[in-house]
């Protein structure tokens, strides 16, 4: 517990000395001559995220949590996002959405399978927002040395698609070669037949939740699409907020180039990666000052904002359970 404290403690430091150091003393008045108003409609679309994101997973868990009320399902979603945003590569997220299901009766599995899906159709969003973007570069003859921005993202996209396509096909033989492979770690037989097991619970899961009705599964979608777009428009009125233009393709490219270098931080939030991917792709097109005051309210909407409001919500909902979660896995 004290290791992930400070790996936040670092983060936020991060997080908060990059922009400035980009910016300079001038980042004061950028930040000034920001409108509240603008600040605070910001803020309200993250509750339409949040809210978008309870009913997305009330459709997901399709009754097998009971009668889950939008209310509940929001401060889930609020204590999986805060947990996200809190530890290092977001690996409390999971965690946290585990243990609050669980106490509605829903099987570790069944919680992995949904968790599963929905990052699958964030997946797809994210492959439809680039081949969009890849159009848009071509039409408006965009600097094609920039290409690079789109083509390394849809291809690792693609790529982890695949992957998953290929293991849900050849599961058989892909949990056989795995076998071999703890087998030759020397990890014991029953190990390996406990986590067999629990892969093979994970699978079916799986399947079950992709075989809801397909009207359902695009509603699920849809809602992704909804979330996502919401949550991406917020760097864009930032930057016109501050005076400034940017396409919202752009904006979002570098929203999305920045988040995947952020989880390389390896830091909560992907602070001090997404702080200076972000900066270094903005900064060539509307100065080091506005960059830098761009990241930074950017990232206290999208970040910051996600700590302090889902801090309560998490101690309410999760805090007990998820600090006991991790000291069993201390333990083993």
């Amino acid at each position: 517990m004290k290791r992930i404290i400070w790996c936040l403690v670092l983060g936020l430091v991060a997080a908060l000395a990059i922009p400035l150091l980009i910016g300079g003393r001038g980042i004061v008045t950028e930040l000034r001559s920001f409108p509240t108003s603008l600040l605070l409609m910001m803020l309200g679309m993250i509750f339409v995220c949040w809210n978008l994101n309870a009913l997305r997973l009330r459709l997901l868990l399709a009754g097998r949590a009971g009668k889950l009320s939008q209310v509940r399902a929001f401060s889930i979603v609020m204590a999986t996002e805060f947990a996200i945003c809190a530890t290092p590569g977001g690996t409390g997220g999971p965690l946290t959405l585990l243990g609050l299901l669980a106490r509605r009766g829903v099987r570790p599995a069944q919680s992995s399978a949904i968790f599963a899906v929905d990052q699958l159709t964030d997946l797809l969003f994210f492959l439809s927002g680039l081949v969009g973007v890849a159009a848009y570069v071509l039409i408006e003859a965009v600097d094609l040395q920039l290409g690079w921005l789109v083509g390394l993202p849809t291809t690792l996209l693609v790529s982890a698609l695949v992957i998953l396509w290929l293991t849900l096909s050849h599961y058989n033989r892909v949990m056989q070669v795995t076998g071999r492979w703890l087998e030759k770690l020397n990890v014991k037989r029953r190990s390996r037949f406990g986590l067999a097991r629990r892969l093979l619970h994970f699978r079916n899961s799986l399947v079950e939740t992709l075989r809801l009705p397909r009207w359902l599964l695009f509603a699920i979608f849809l809602l992704c699409c909804a979330h996502w777009l919401v949550r991406y428009s917020v760097l864009f009125l930032v930057v016109q907020g501050l005076g400034q233009h940017i396409d919202w393709a752009w904006t979002f490219l570098v929203q999305m180039v920045s988040m995947a270098a952020g989880q390389l931080s390896f830091l909560p939030g992907g602070a001090g990666g997404a702080e200076l991917t972000s900066s270094a792709l903005l900064t060539p097109l509307i100065g080091a000052q506005a960059a830098a005051a761009s990241v930074l309210i950017w990232r206290f909407v999208t970040y910051y904002f996600y700590l302090l409001a889902g801090f309560p919500i998490f101690l309410a909902t999760a805090g007990r359970a998820f600090l006991r979660m991790m000291a069993r896995r201390q333990q083993r």
